[in-house]
């Protein structure tokens, strides 16, 4: 399955990858390619710098994730953009967001009705984006239906564990915990981070 990874300047590096590194352990299932509104070179908070293929290019189906970062600050604004990731996110099997990156989808209209969550940090800022869904403050990450959300950018790895672990196994999921030696946090319905507001 193709997955589809949808970039902007100023996106949070973590955010985009750490669920790359998950999914990307499953290399018999998934194909990972990086998109964003031109194509071309977008670089991160972090100054990582990543080529990326026009979006326009995505074909229908697959998955598409959605980091956030400082960058998702501007791009609510780029209705371009926007129906750029509602037209992707209409036709995915699955979609993904991470950290502010709900903010992006939350303006698509896509989550009217539905069960999400976001950064804690910016959580009054992305809630404002869609008042219309249900936004759940103490959540790691959120399923409801094909869409995940999580909280704030090392939440997009445990989500992403989430994510295979539904689709492949809880034993798929553990497995590939182990090989980035990373403590899964399985408490979907739990995060620590959800005292703090801003």
């Amino acid at each position: 399955m193709n997955v589809h990874v949808i970039l902007f300047n100023q996106f949070e590096t973590l955010d985009a990858f750490g669920p790359v590194e998950v999914i990307g352990r499953l290399k018999n299932h998934y194909k990972i390619e990086f998109y964003s509104e031109q194509g071309g070179m977008v670089t991160s908070s972090q100054n990582v710098k990543i080529e990326t293929k026009p979006i326009r290019e995505i074909q229908p189906g697959g998955i598409m994730v959605v980091p956030g970062g400082q960058g998702t600050r501007a791009e609510v604004d780029n209705e371009k953009l926007i129906q750029s990731i509602k037209k992707i996110g209409e036709s995915a099997e699955y979609v993904l967001t991470v950290c502010t990156g709900a903010a992006l989808l939350a303006r698509t209209g896509l989550l009217k009705g539905k069960d999400a969550t976001t950064n804690k940090i910016a959580f009054t800022w992305v809630t404002e984006q869609d008042k219309e869904i249900h936004w759940i403050r103490k959540a790691r990450w959120v399923r409801d239906g094909k869409y995940y959300t999580s909280s704030g950018i090392s939440a997009g790895i445990d989500m992403a564990l989430g994510f295979i672990a539904d689709l492949h196994g809880k034993k798929e999921a553990e497995r590939a915990s182990r090989e980035i030696e990373y403590i899964w946090n399985r408490h979907h319905e739990n995060d620590p981070f959800a005292v703090t507001d801003g």
